[in-house]
């Protein structure tokens, strides 16, 4: 469709860098992407003054009747998320939108805003990992993914958190143009055209409950401690001192995970560390966390994080630290010991 319109909502308290995002995708001229490339405009969800997050000001294009003419709406996160209410005549311009064929895509926190529609109900959607649970909560006819970057449901797309809308944003130019053009495009932003993984490699380690975490501190410092070593559950219990069963249900109250589970994502987390902050090969790391092998430790990091441990080291260790290792060689580093494996260390 030559001249497809692009329209981004604009609201008082605009989440300024979700909308930016739009902006540098579908707002600016390209004339190296030929005559077809996208029209874009702003509308306003309200009158204004429209006072975007960063002490400036939006002066739209038009109010809701663009909704009528676009071919692709962007909704650029939504203020204060579920706890501000959606305008019920932005709710019914946007179903009007979907009606007539239109395309509509949120970004971030904009996803309580087209989930306010009715538009995602029976449908996957994503949003940033820090309000996954409220929009489970809110509207549990959504199938949420947590984990992945965005989501595209036909004429329904959504992404994760706010650096993921320039992923779900190629992902659509991808579609309207094809490769070569996001290839090209992400070339401009200095971007990846496709980012390997989804947003669990990017979620702080869990915090458990305040409830039966003083009680059980030491038991979960014991446990950081020997993370390379196998740990039943019956000695686990024998040391703190209770029967296994009383064992399993005081600790999923502490942590909300089964030792097991909660093991598994310290594990995780320690290798993140090392992986980020050390040379050591990955099997080295393996063998220190208690994977065992590379392999294994491979298996998890895909299975919980979307993508490998070679991958995850090159995204986010400093480069002076990611020449140091490999994801299989040998590391120029001895084997990891207890001081290099401690928390502390």
């Amino acid at each position: 469709m030559p001249n497809r319109l692009v329209v981004a909502l604009a609201y008082d308290r605009l989440s300024t860098f979700e909308f930016g995002i739009a902006v540098e995708i579908f707002g600016l001229p390209r004339p190296e992407m030929g005559s077809d490339w996208y029209r874009f405009a702003v509308c306003a969800v309200e009158p204004g003054p429209l006072r975007a997050i960063g002490g400036f000001q939006i002066m739209a294009d038009g109010g809701l009747e663009l909704l009528d003419q676009a071919d692709t709406i962007v909704i650029p996160g939504w203020r204060g998320a579920h706890a501000e209410p959606v305008p019920p005549g932005l709710i019914e311009a946007l179903r009007r939108a979907y009606e007539r064929g239109a395309r509509l895509m949120s970004i971030c926190s904009g996803v309580f805003a087209l989930a306010a529609t009715g538009l995602l109900s029976g449908k996957r959607a994503t949003t940033h990992w820090h309000h996954v649970e409220n929009l489970s909560f809110l509207y549990p006819d959504i199938r949420v993914e947590p984990d992945v970057l965005y989501v595209d449901e036909g004429r329904v797309l959504t992404s994760a958190g706010s650096a993921a809308g320039i992923d779900l944003c190629l992902h659509v130019v991808r579609a309207d143009f094809g490769p070569e053009i996001a290839n090209r495009l992400a070339r401009r932003l200095v971007v990846p055209p496709h980012r390997e993984g989804g947003q669990a490699q990017f979620i702080e380690r869990p915090v458990p409950p305040a409830r039966e975490g003083l009680r059980f501190a030491p038991v979960f410092d014991r446990m950081r401690a020997r993370l390379a070593e196998e740990q039943p559950v019956a000695e686990l219990a024998a040391e703190a001192g209770m029967s296994v069963r009383t064992f399993l249900r005081r600790f999923k109250a502490a942590t909300g995970l089964p030792p097991g589970e909660w093991l598994l994502t310290e594990r995780l987390a320690r290798a993140r560390e090392l992986l980020e902050t050390t040379g050591h090969s990955i099997e080295s790391i393996a063998g220190a966390t208690g994977f065992g092998s590379a392999a294994t430790l491979r298996h998890h990091f895909r299975i919980r994080l979307g993508t490998s441990p070679a991958a995850y080291r090159n995204r986010f260790a400093p480069e002076w630290k990611r020449s140091a290792g490999s994801s299989g060689g040998q590391s120029k580093k001895p084997p990891l010991g207890a001081a290099d494996f401690s928390a502390e260390g």
